[in-house]
């Protein structure tokens, strides 16, 4: 069970409810985690400050299984333009943070669909098809500056 997260546009914030702490008894929270934690940029990957900074999760250096990161590169299309190219990656990159779910046997399946919500922003929809549950869909618009 986790502390509950709720998605507002840009950051993700816990779930309060009469100044309390909502408990997440599904996976919520490890979707917003997975999909807007800034994963580690692979060492091909075009940074787009130009700062050198691959960013990354501070944990994954104490993580329990060599080379397992947490998050997603969503953050590298900050300053792409809204092209059929980008949805591709967009959604490459969601899997890509949601695969942890099938292979940790949580999620039978997972899948991403993108689009453009308005200009600047990605409109993201995750499928998750679970073993002996019902499957679940969460729906997030994900702002960046470039746009």
């Amino acid at each position: 069970m986790d502390a509950g997260l709720i998605w507002k546009e840009m950051s993700a914030d816990l779930a309060l409810e009469d100044l309390a702490l909502v408990r997440d008894d599904g996976l919520k929270t490890a979707v917003i985690l997975s999909l807007f934690v800034d994963r580690r940029a692979e060492a091909d990957d075009v940074l787009p400050d130009n700062t050198g900074d691959r960013r990354g999760w501070w944990a994954d250096a104490y993580s329990e299984i060599e080379g397992d990161k947490i998050g997603s590169r969503l953050w590298l299309l900050s300053r792409e333009k809204q092209l059929p190219s980008v949805l591709m990656r967009a959604k490459e990159y969601a899997e890509e943070a949601l695969a942890w779910m099938v292979e940790d046997s949580i999620a039978e399946s997972v899948s991403v669909e993108t689009w453009w919500v308005r200009t600047g922003t990605l409109g993201l929809q995750a499928m998750i098809v679970r073993p002996d549950a019902p499957a679940l869909d969460y729906k997030f618009e994900y702002l960046w500056e470039g746009m």
